[in-house]
């Protein structure tokens, strides 16, 4: 469950991180089925409200949440993302599903207030419910230009090995 980070925005869909993951476990026969369901411009309001329907067709034995970014940019409420965010673990604990939850950072241009508040959410959240976290899975790519589209918000197809190198090792344990 996640946004444009996730869902590829302006790189083909065959470069993405999602994919590289689905490759990668197929390489390791893992017997595990890689579903995105991430929505350019998707809030974690958006994502909670799909989720639902999402746990019911898919049934996921792992349930990775990446939202929050389109929240945090377009300033709404912490709160109400917090709330957010909490109510989709608890969706995908009650489904079953483990959970890895994927920080993400705002830029800096968002004051430093508020984008540690901002960020505090991820790491609260991932140890008052007990779930796996990477704290910031653009580490190493939000701040290295050559690794961005122009906007400087969005990854490039060069940036997704690197994204998946940052999910792996919370990822992988949830998969034994």
């Amino acid at each position: 469950m996640g946004d444009s980070l996730s869902a590829g925005y302006g790189i083909s869909q065959s470069d993405s991180w999602s994919t590289l993951l689905q490759e990668k476990l197929d390489q390791r026969d893992r017997a595990y089925q890689v579903v995105n369901a991430s929505i350019t411009g998707d809030t974690t309001h958006g994502g909670l409200s799909r989720l639902p329907k999402t746990l019911e067709r898919v049934k996921p034995d792992i349930v990775i949440i990446e939202l929050g970014g389109n929240d945090g940019l377009r300033g709404l409420s912490l709160e109400n993302s917090r709330d957010n965010i909490e109510q989709m673990i608890t969706l995908s604990h009650q489904s079953g599903a483990r959970v890895l939850l994927l920080g993400i950072q705002l830029p800096h241009n968002y004051g430093p207030e508020y984008r540690r508040k901002f960020h505090q959410i991820y790491l609260d959240l991932a140890e008052q419910r007990n779930v796996a976290i990477v704290p910031f899975f653009l580490k190493g790519v939000a701040e290295t230009s050559a690794l961005m589209q122009a906007d400087g918000i969005h990854p490039s197809a060069a940036a997704q090995p690197r994204i998946l190198e940052n999910i792996w090792p919370q990822l992988n344990p949830l998969l034994n």
